[in-house]
């Protein structure tokens, strides 16, 4: 029988039992497919991640799952509670690099930026630039969505399927009140995101709110077998490249998402655009340690 420590984080947030959760799962040799579905569909969270320091990239190496069994790739809360686990737990992964800090998700190097905010490790993690690839018709989303045509199109912006990493549907909405009351229907959702290429679905609104958030998120993507996200790492940055785009915000400025309200679990996802990637930046708490077994 193989013993194997596992970690949950909450990630996005500095406040246990907030933000979105993820266990990590430290695995000194690979897994097998069928056991890295098994351990991720027992814990039940979004996404499992799985994590070894290797010697050979010199570099932490992630895999992360869903309970659906499908791998995810790219800078999100998967990514960003693995990094935090190490530097929490003190495991030096960054020994043998002599240029800025970075790890590896599923083959794939991500660049980092390493600090401190409040006494809390914060992680900033660099996407590529925003690349737009096309829309929907309002009346498919609309239907899928639950919401009256009138009130999608914040600003009368268009939606747009934008990738940094992963493509996701960026869908403006009128104000929070549109936001709140979104009720996604899964077959539908799944079925337009089959159509037109893209992986999530991800509702904001630039309505002021009392933190002065640039925006309010509700994240969607019943593909991968994800009912509602609290925090969408691959979303919030194709979000901050589809604003900068428009005008709506500048370069080099930090600025913070909100998402996760209506599931229970608020987060926080800073973001920053710059000429040659975006930013997406966080931290994360232990919530919970103890041992598997295979």
């Amino acid at each position: 029988m193989k013993k194997l420590d596992y970690y949950v984080l909450d990630v996005f947030t500095v406040q246990h039992y907030t933000g979105n959760q993820l266990s990590v799962v430290y695995t000194p040799d690979p897994l097998s497919l069928e056991e890295y579905h098994k351990i991720s569909r027992e814990f039940g969270y979004s996404e499992t991640s799985f994590v070894y320091y290797s010697e050979s990239t010199r570099a932490l190496e992630v895999r992360s799952f869903t309970p659906s069994g499908y791998e995810v790739s790219g800078a999100g809360h998967n990514l960003l509670g693995a990094v935090i686990l190490a530097l929490l737990k003190q495991w030096d992964i960054f020994k043998a690099q002599t240029t800025k800090p970075w790890v590896s998700i599923n083959g794939t190097a991500i660049n980092l930026e390493i600090s401190q905010k409040d006494g809390h490790p914060f992680v900033a993690m660099k996407q590529r630039p925003a690349k737009r690839i096309g829309s929907v018709p309002v009346s498919k989303i609309s239907a899928a969505l639950g919401l009256d045509p009138a009130i999608l199109g914040d600003h009368g912006w268009e939606n747009q399927i934008v990738s940094t990493e992963v493509a996701h549907l960026m869908v403006p909405v009128k104000d929070l009140n549109a936001l709140g009351h979104a009720s996604p229907n899964k077959t539908l959702l799944k079925a337009i995101s089959e159509e037109y290429g893209f992986e999530g679905y991800y509702l904001f609104t630039t309505a002021p709110s009392a933190k002065g958030y640039l925006a309010s998120t509700r994240f969607f993507s019943p593909t991968v077998g994800i009912d509602e996200d609290p925090a969408t790492g691959t979303a919030a940055g194709p979000l901050a490249g589809y604003l900068e785009k428009l005008g709506h915000i500048q370069k080099h400025t930090d600025h913070i998402i909100f998402q996760g309200e209506q599931v229970g679990h608020p987060s926080e996802i800073h973001v920053r655009v710059e000429e040659d990637g975006i930013f997406v930046s966080g931290s994360s708490v232990i919530v919970m340690e103890g041992s598997l077994y295979l």
